[in-house]
C-alpha cells in the first residue's frame, strides 16, 4: 500500500515516524508542496494512495471521489472538521485520530497567551522594538475571573494549570455534564451568557461543527467587559473574525489572542491591530506533543496496512456531530 503524508512539517522534531515507515517497507510520499494543501491541490496528488496521514487540510467528498484507492485516514491531531466523516463512512474509509497527544501543548499555550494579554507583554514588545519605553499596568490571575468554553481534554488541562495561580473564579460552559463532576470544587458551571458578561478572560476550547461555526459574534463580544480578553486556540471559525476585528478596533475588549483561522495560512485584517496576538496554529507545536501525534498516527497507519487491530478509531459520536449538520 502507498501512504501520502499531507501534514507538514512531518518528522522534523523526531524522525521516528519515517524510520517506522521505512522499517516496514512502506512506500510513502511527504506533501511535495511543503505547505497546507488546498482541496484542489490535494485532489491533484491523492489518486494513487491507499492511506493518508493527514493534518488539517480538507479531505472532502471531492477528494475522496478522486482517491479511488483510499482505505484509511490517520489524522495527526484531534480536530475532525476537515474530514468528511459522513462520506468516509459511505465509502468504507476508516478514520483514526490522536486526540490525547496535542492537549498538553495547547493548554500550556493558552496559559501563556492569558499571561501575555493580561500583562500586555505583547504591546510592550512592540513598543520597545519601535524605540518607545512604556510601562503598562496589568492584572494578575488572582484578580481575574477566567471563563472556559468547552471542557474536553484541553479545557480540563487548562483548569489544572490555572488552579495553581488561584484565580478569583473559574467559569466553565460545557454541554456534556459527564465531564464536570470531578471538577465541581474547582470551577463554577455557568451559561455562556453569564460567562460572557462576567469573565475577565475567556478561552475557547470547542470543536468546529455546524453548531459552533461563528458561535461568537459581534453581539456576544460586545456583551463582554470592556477590558476583557479572549483567546481562541480551538478552531478557526469559532470566533467570527470580521466581528472580532470590528469590536477590537472600536476599543471594546483590551486584547485577544488567536492561534487558529478560517483560512490558513492567515492574511487578513486582524494583523493590522497591535492589541491582538496572532500565532500560526502553533497550539500543538511543542516538540514532544508534535512528535507523539506523528508517531501515533504513523503507528496506526502501519497497523492498518499490516491488518492489525486499530486503537485510535474515531468514535461514533464524532460521526453523529457531522450527521446532525446535514
Amino acid at each position: 500500500m502507498k501512504v501520502l503524508i499531507t501534514t507538514v512539517p512531518f518528522g522534523d522534531a523526531n524522525d521516528l515516524p519515517l524510520r517506522l515507515l521505512k522499517k516496514n517497507n512502506i512506500d510513502y510520499l511527504i506533501n511535495p508542496l511543503n505547505k497546507k494543501l488546498t482541496e484542489a491541490e490535494l485532489i491533484e496528488i491523492v489518486e494513487d494512495f491507499d492511506v493518508i496521514i493527514a493534518g488539517t487540510e480538507e479531505i472532502s467528498k471531492k477528494v475522496m471521489h478522486k482517491a479511488q484507492n483510499l482505505k484509511m485516514i490517520s489524522r495527526v491531531g484531534i480536530g475532525l472538521d476537515s474530514v468528511d466523516l459522513v462520506e468516509a463512512r459511505k465509502k468504507g474509509i476508516l478514520v483514526s485520530y490522536t486526540p490525547d497527544a496535542p492537549a498538553p501543548a495547547v493548554s500550556e499555550l493558552s496559559v501563556g497567551l492569558i499571561l501575555s494579554l493580561i500583562r500586555s507583554t505583547h504591546l510592550s514588545n512592540i513598543e520597545m522594538h519601535r524605540g518607545n519605553w512604556h510601562r503598562y499596568f496589568g492584572r494578575r490571575i488572582p484578580n481575574c475571573k477566567i471563563g472556559i468554553v468547552g471542557f474536553g481534554r484541553i479545557g480540563q488541562g487548562l483548569v489544572k494549570h490555572l488552579v495553581s495561580f488561584s484565580p478569583e473564579k473559574i467559569f466553565v460552559n460545557e454541554i456534556n455534564l459527564d465531564k464536570l463532576s470531578e471538577y465541581s470544587d474547582k470551577v463554577n458551571f455557568v451559561s455562556k451568557e453569564f460567562l460572557y458578561e462576567n469573565a475577565d478572560v475567556i478561552s475557547f476550547h470547542v470543536p468546529l461543527t455546524s453548531k459552533t461555526k461563528n458561535m461568537v459574534r459581534y453581539e456576544h463580544l460586545i456583551k463582554m467587559k470592556s477590558d476583557a480578553v479572549i483567546i481562541n486556540t480551538s478552531r478557526g471559525g469559532i470566533v467570527n473574525e470580521d466581528d472580532l476585528y470590528k469590536v477590537m478596533k472600536s476599543g471594546h475588549l483590551s486584547g485577544a489572542a488567536v492561534d487558529v483561522f478560517d483560512k490558513e495560512p492567515y492574511d487578513g485584517k486582524l494583523n493590522k491591530l497591535d492589541n491582538i496576538i496572532l500565532t500560526a496554529h502553533m497550539g500543538s507545536m511543542s516538540k514532544d506533543c508534535r512528535s507523539t501525534m506523528e508517531i501515533e498516527a504513523t503507528e496506526e497507519a502501519i497497523r492498518f496496512i499490516k491488518g492489525e487491530k486499530l486503537i485510535g478509531l474515531v468514535p461514533d459520536d464524532e460521526y453523529e456531530v457531522q450527521y446532525e449538520g446535514l
